[in-house]
């Protein structure tokens, strides 16, 4: 599939890619990701929240810029390989946006303007990141339970929780908020085991709880399967741009054919990630029948296409890919975080062979 952006999303393009690149090289988030305890900069937080970025998921009447937007801009942030929970605080803020009570209005409103973090908890279990069985409670005004891989949960302020009864909110209080940090292969991301015994209010419940959970998860697999197309194509120009300079026995090594077929494997590979991703957002800002499967065929794909690439990326670099100092490793650890959450790759397959036997079958 060949897809064009118009002019409105090229300019919005264009300008995504000299913010970050001004104000999120990645020289300078090397230092926030591996020094700073938050993991990220507040102050760009801020900055994307004054900008309007973290509320592109609302509806248009409130300043939204829809799915294909949301994918321009988050393949940008994996361009610059951009540390932080931007994709999970407007994953929050929309669904903020639906659920009900006061507390849900006021925290929407900070979250959105980057003043505060909140984020979304779903798994309970240390072998996945896959929401999976749901043993957490919220009863009379308080919230029991364990949730695991929680992004950035010791970060945030606010939480938004899957309950057996629905989604409750919880504020960081003074005691009942215990985040132990789970360590992990990409140092630009933090996650957190949280146990609860806290005050919560229930903000959404039965049907509609359902409805904002699989709205959350469809468009987070979305938005990561943007960020991943976004490290594929920076991994790649950087890898083909140091073949061009590196010389063996009198000739750069971008004219040995062995690499031009591998590189050209990884042309294919993330050309064939555009297509999808870009034909997912059109059918989700569309309202297609098959928004939820094309979405899941391109998480399915994207994921290990940029371990493939990002992993390729590094080799191209030879003996120094392997260093601290240069870039390739950091994109290929945050391709493999990514291809883990945010449904991952296994889920997603299951999700297509679902869908599929079901039109099958009707």
């Amino acid at each position: 599939m060949q897809f064009t952006l118009d002019d409105d999303r090229a300019l919005l393009q264009r300008s995504t890619r000299e913010l970050l690149e001004k104000e999120a090289c990645l020289t300078d988030m090397r230092r926030v990701m591996e020094e700073a305890p938050e993991g990220y900069s507040q102050s760009l937080h801020v900055q994307l929240g004054a900008l309007g970025y973290l509320g592109m998921l609302l509806p248009e009447s409130e300043g939204g810029l829809g799915a294909i937007a949301f994918a321009v801009v988050l393949q940008e942030m994996g361009r610059v390989a951009l540390p932080g929970p931007f994709l999970e605080a407007a994953l929050a803020v929309r669904m903020l946006a639906g659920c009900s009570g006061d507390a849900s209005k006021r925290w929407r409103a900070q979250a959105s303007a980057g003043e505060a973090l909140v984020v979304l908890a779903r798994s309970e279990s240390l072998a996945s990141a896959d929401p999976g069985e749901v043993t957490a409670t919220c009863h009379g005004g308080r919230l029991r339970g364990t949730k695991r891989f929680v992004p950035f949960g010791a970060q945030a302020g606010a939480l938004l929780v899957e309950t057996r009864e629905g989604i409750a909110l919880v504020e960081r209080p003074a005691a009942g908020w215990d985040a132990t940090p789970l360590p992990t292969l990409d140092h630009a991301q933090r996650f957190a085991e949280i146990r609860f015994d806290a005050p919560a209010v229930l903000v959404a419940e039965g049907e509609r709880a359902a409805a904002l959970l699989g709205d959350s998860a469809r468009l987070g697999a979305l938005g990561a399967a943007a960020v991943l197309l976004g490290l594929m194509e920076r991994s790649l120009e950087s890898a083909v741009a140091y073949m061009r300079e590196r010389q063996a026995f009198g000739a750069p090594i971008a004219s040995f054919q062995a690499l031009q077929h591998r590189a050209a494997d990884c042309v294919l590979q993330t050309e064939s990630t555009r297509s999808a991703v870009y034909r997912a957002a059109a059918a989700e800002e569309q309202g297609g029948a098959d928004a939820a499967l094309l979405v899941a065929v391109a998480k399915a794909f994207a994921g290990p296409a940029a371990r493939l690439v990002c992993g390729e990326a590094l080799q191209f670099h030879g003996g120094v890919g392997f260093t601290w100092e240069y870039d390739p490793h950091v994109y290929l650890k945050r391709a493999k975080t990514l291809e883990l959450f945010h449904g991952s790759t296994r889920s997603r397959l299951e999700a297509v062979l679902r869908a599929k036997l079901e039109d099958k079958e009707t």
